[in-house]
C-alpha cells in the first residue's frame, strides 16, 4: 500500500469536515464530487451555489450531499463577522470592515475552522500560498508551542530502503526563506510531529542536514545547525534528532557508520530537515524528477490545519490534499 493510499484509509476511518473556498473553481468542483463519494471527508464548497450547481453540470459531475455555504447570503455570515471584529478590532479592523472581510470566500471558510464548525481548509487552486496563509495566521494562529508555520513534504520513494520502506520527510521547502536556528528547530518539532501523523512514524528520526558532518567543516552556516540541534534537543528531549549531518551521512547506513559514528540517527534517518529554503526546495525537487518519488506537501504548526496547493494542481492533489488535511484534523 503506498502511502497516499494509507493517508486514505485513515481518513476514511474517522469523517473530518474540509472547506474548499474556492468553491465554483472547475477542479475543485470535481474534486469535491470524488471526495463525497470516496468518503474521504465532508467536504464545503464556499461560493454561490447557482454558480456551483453550473459548473456541476458543465462537467457532469454529481454534487448530490455537497454542503455550500454562501457569504454573500448565508445566515451565519454575520455572526462570523462579528467574530472576526473582536478578533481584529485590536488590529484596526471596524464592524463594517469585517462585515466586507467576512465576504471574501477564505475569510469565511477560515472562520469556520476557526469556531471549529470545520476541520481543515484546502485552497490555492487559484489563490496564492500568502492568500490564505496570511489570514490562517491572523485568526487560527499557530499552536502554542509553535513558534512559526513551516512544511513538509512527504517523499514516497521508489527505493524501498530508504528511511521507512521508501518514505522520507523533507522540510522547510516552501515557506521559510532563512530559518534562525531557533526557527530550523521548531521545524524539526514539527516535521517529527508530522511524520507521526501522516506517516505512522512509530519513530521519527530527524537529521539536521549541512554540508558538514559533526565538525567536519567550519562555517557560520553549520555553527547555525549545530545552535538547531541543542535547541531543538531543549524543546523536545526525546525525540531522536541529530546533526548536523550531510545528506548521505543521513541516509546510507555505512557512510553514517563512518562520518557519525554513535549517533542514534545517521544512517538511518527518516525527516530530514534542509538548513534553508533554497537547499529544501531544490532538494525535493530533485528527489522528485530524477529519484521518481511521488510528492505531497502539507503545512504544519496551525492550531488547526490549513494546506495549500499549487495553482497548477490536478484534480487528485486536491483529492490527496484534503485526505491528508483529514488525517491531520484526526491529530
Amino acid at each position: 500500500m503506498s502511502m497516499i493510499e494509507m493517508v486514505k484509509a485513515k481518513a476514511k476511518s474517522c469523517t473530518k469536515n474540509i472547506v474548499l473556498p474556492e468553491g465554483d473553481e472547475v477542479r475543485t468542483v470535481e474534486a469535491a464530487s470524488i471526495i463525497k463519494k470516496e468518503g474521504l471527508a465532508n467536504p464545503i464548497l464556499i461560493g454561490n451555489p447557482d454558480k456551483i450547481a453550473a459548473v456541476a453540470k458543465e462537467i457532469n459531475v454529481d454534487i448530490t450531499g455537497i454542503e455550500i455555504q454562501d457569504p454573500e447570503t448565508d445566515s451565519k455570515a454575520e455572526r462570523y463577522a462579528n467574530e472576526l471584529y473582536e478578533l481584529r478590532k485590536a488590529k484596526g479592523v471596524d464592524e463594517a470592515k469585517a462585515k466586507e472581510m467576512i465576504k471574501d470566500p477564505m475569510y469565511y471558510g477560515i472562520m469556520m475552522v476557526k469556531l471549529e464548525e470545520a476541520d481543515g481548509l484546502v485552497s490555492g487552486a487559484v489563490h496564492t500560498t500568502g492568500d490564505m496563509l496570511r489570514p490562517a495566521l491572523q485568526i487560527i494562529k499557530t499552536k502554542p508551542e509553535m513558534k512559526l508555520v513551516s512544511s513538509s513534504f512527504l517523499m514516497d520513494c521508489p527505493n524501498k530502503e530508504l528511511g521507512e520502506n521508501g518514505l522520507l520527510v523533507y522540510a522547510d521547502c516552501v515557506v521559510n526563506p532563512c530559518p534562525t536556528a531557533e526557527e530550523l528547530a521548531y521545524i524539526a518539532v514539527a516535521s517529527a510531529e508530522t511524520a507521526r501523523v501522516l506517516c505512522g512514524f512509530d519513530e521519527p528520526r530527524v537529521a539536521m542536514l549541512s554540508f558538514s558532518t559533526k565538525g567536519s567543516a567550519k562555517h557560520d552556516l553549520v555553527s547555525k545547525v549545530q545552535e538547531a540541534v541543542e535547541i531543538a534537543h531543549n524543546i523536545a528531549p526525546d525525540l531522536l534528532l541529530d546533526g548536523e549531518m550531510q545528506f548521505d551521512a543521513a541516509l546510507v547506513p555505512k557512510i553514517g557508520a563512518s562520518k557519525a559514528k554513535g549517533s542514534p540517527v545517521a544512517g538511518r534517518a527518516n525527516v530530514l530537515v534542509f538548513p534553508d529554503l533554497q537547499a529544501g526546495n531544490i532538494g525535493y525537487k530533485i528527489t522528485e524528477r530524477i529519484g521518481g518519488a511521488d510528492c505531497f506537501a502539507v503545512l504544519q504548526g496551525l492550531k488547526k490545519p490549513c494546506n495549500d496547493l499549487s495553482r497548477g494542481c490536478s484534480v487528485d492533489d486536491i483529492v490527496n490534499t484534503v485526505a491528508m488535511t483529514a488525517v491531520q484534523a484526526q491529530g
